[in-house]
C-alpha cells in the first residue's frame, strides 16, 4: 500500500491564520520531491479566491499550486499531479463536484496505486473516507452518492466538538449524533478529530498528530480517547 495521507480536522485554528497550525506537518508531508500541488477548491462557491488563498499559503512553504478548476481536463490534471490537496467548505458541494468532474476514481488510483500524497482539510478529509455520512454540513446540493473516495476504511468527523456542560442548548451533542449513525447496520467506525488534530497515514501506519486529542467511536462499545502521537494503525484494517 503506497498511500500517504495527511487528514487535517480544520484549516484555520483559533488565533492563527490559514493552515498556520499545521504548516510544519505540511512541509514534512510533501517534502522536497513535490514542487507543485493540485488544489481542489470545489467545496466553496468562489473557487478563484479560494485557490488564491491556498496558493499564497503554499508559496510561503515553497510549493506552487494549480487549481483543478483552472484545468481544461480535470481528470488529466489529477493524472499529472505531484500532490493533491482538497480544501474544506461544504462537503456535499465538494463530493458532487468531484463526481461531476469524474475525478473520484482517478484520485483514488493515483493515491493508492501511484503513492501521490493526498492532503485534506475538513470537507477534504471527509471525502477521503468511506462516506460523507459523518460530516457536519448541510446538504445544500445532492451528490449522486454519499460514498466518498475511500482512501481509508473508516469515517471521520472533522471539527469534533465536546459537549458544553454550561450550555442550555437542547439539541443532540456531536457524540449523540455519531452514536445514532452507528446504530444503523453496516456503518464503519468513526474517528472524531478535534480542531488542531490531524491523522498521518503512511501505507498501513496511522499516527495522530497535532495538539488535541481524538475520540474513536465504534458500534456497541464506549468511545475511546487518544492523545497526539498515538499509533492508530488499527483503523486501517478492514474491520477495526
Amino acid at each position: 500500500m503506497k498511500r500517504r495521507l495527511l487528514l487535517v480536522s480544520n484549516s484555520t485554528l483559533h488565533g492563527s491564520g490559514y493552515l498556520d497550525h499545521c504548516q510544519q506537518q505540511i512541509s514534512h508531508f510533501f517534502g522536497r520531491d513535490v514542487e507543485r500541488v493540485l488544489f481542489v477548491p470545489y467545496a466553496l462557491h468562489d473557487r478563484d479566491t479560494y485557490t488564491k488563498t491556498a496558493r499564497d499559503k503554499f508559496k510561503t512553504l515553497g510549493y506552487e499550486v494549480d487549481g483543478i478548476h483552472e484545468a481544461s481536463d480535470p481528470v488529466d490534471a489529477v493524472r499529472k499531479a505531484e500532490g493533491i490537496f482538497i480544501g474544506g467548505g461544504n462537503t456535499f458541494r465538494l463530493l458532487k463536484s468531484l463526481y461531476d468532474s469524474e475525478v473520484v476514481t482517478e484520485i483514488r488510483r493515483r493515491v493508492l496505486e501511484d503513492g501521490v500524497p493526498y492532503m485534506g482539510s475538513s470537507a477534504g478529509t471527509n471525502v477521503a473516507t468511506i462516506s460523507i455520512n459523518t460530516t457536519n454540513d448541510m446538504p445544500i446540493v445532492y451528490p449522486p452518492s454519499f460514498s466518498a473516495i475511500g482512501l481509508v476504511p473508516f469515517n471521520i468527523n472533522p471539527h469534533y466538538l465536546d459537549p458544553d456542560l454550561h450550555s442550555r442548548h437542547m439539541g443532540e451533542t456531536r457524540e449523540q449524533r455519531i452514536t445514532q449513525y452507528l446504530e444503523e447496520p453496516d456503518t464503519p467506525c468513526v474517528l472524531g478529530l478535534r480542531e488542531g488534530s490531524m491523522l498521518l497515514v503512511e501505507g498501513n501506519k496511522a499516527t495522530l498528530l497535532g495538539t488535541t486529542k481524538a475520540r474513536f467511536f465504534t458500534r456497541g462499545k464506549p468511545s475511546v480517547e487518544y492523545d497526539p502521537g498515538s499509533d492508530l494503525s488499527f483503523l486501517l484494517t478492514d474491520a477495526p
